[in-house]
């Protein structure tokens, strides 16, 4: 596997500069981190943000916080503009260790759209990087991981899960069809994941569902479309999973 690339951004007068890299639907930048912390954020679309095994979905309403240094991945589910904010570490008084979510509403909004302008007076870019700092408020939310396995026979019905998320083939057919044992198959699993198939699946599942949700699919549509045959079923597996429900995991009112 590639080392992640080390990207620094360029300085500013203040605290803050903020990029903006156009993305395709599917195009997924390499792995690399910033000596910055990073806000990443679109205004429309849907960001997808790996750290290791660990998947993050961002659509419009929320940003993703990467501390300095932190390797990660950025991708787009369908075409979107990721909205970067650096943040030099030495300047800024936010201390978050972990990726971190982080509410957008409208006066976030249009405060990075603001300090994006490249003409912008010091005093005037120093008041509103100070307005940004105390906008950044976490939400509380957890990461969808879905370990990659290593073993070529897991790893051969994990691609076929990935492939086609709502595939209804039980652990035992899975397990036929790579020429092995329904027991093996499950040893391998948790030896190769640190969960079972059916914990596995879950997770996929859900990460294959957030992009869906977040651009606006009613929820009986994405409960099909990943393996679930009622809405009721998928909202019960995600609240399990994830200990809240999408709406309330995307940060936005528009779900339903």
């Amino acid at each position: 596997m590639a080392e992640p690339t080390f990207e620094p951004a360029p300085l500013g007068v203040g605290a803050i500069v903020v990029g903006s890299f156009p993305l395709t639907a599917g195009q997924w930048t390499h792995e690399h981190y910033h000596p910055q912390h990073q806000l990443a954020w679109t205004r429309s679309g849907v960001l997808g943000v790996a750290v290791g095994e660990a998947h993050w979905i961002v659509p419009p309403t929320r940003a993703l916080w990467l501390p300095a240094g932190v390797a990660h991945k950025t991708g787009a589910s369908r075409d979107a503009v990721l909205c970067s904010l650096y943040f030099e570490p030495g300047r800024c008084h936010v201390a978050w260790t972990e990726p971190t979510a982080v509410r957008v509403d409208g006066l976030l909004a249009h405060l990075i759209a603001h300090l994006a302008q490249q003409k912008l007076a010091d005093d005037q870019r120093l008041r509103a990087e100070a307005v940004v700092l105390d906008l950044l408020q976490p939400l509380p939310a957890t990461p969808i991981n879905v370990p990659r396995p290593v073993d070529e026979r897991v790893r051969a019905v994990a691609d076929s899960l990935l492939d086609n998320p709502a595939d209804p083939r039980s652990l035992e057919a899975h397990a036929r069809t790579i020429g092995v044992s329904r027991r093996t198959l499950t040893r391998l699993f948790v030896q190769d994941t640190a969960m079972s198939f059916d914990r596995w699946r879950t997770h996929a599942r859900i990460q294959a569902a957030l992009p869906l949700l977040a651009d606006g699919q009613p929820v009986h549509r994405v409960a099909n479309t990943v393996g679930y045959a009622t809405a009721s079923a998928f909202l019960a597996a995600f609240r399990r999973t994830v200990g809240t429900s999408p709406k309330r995991y995307l940060g936005g009112d528009a779900l339903h």
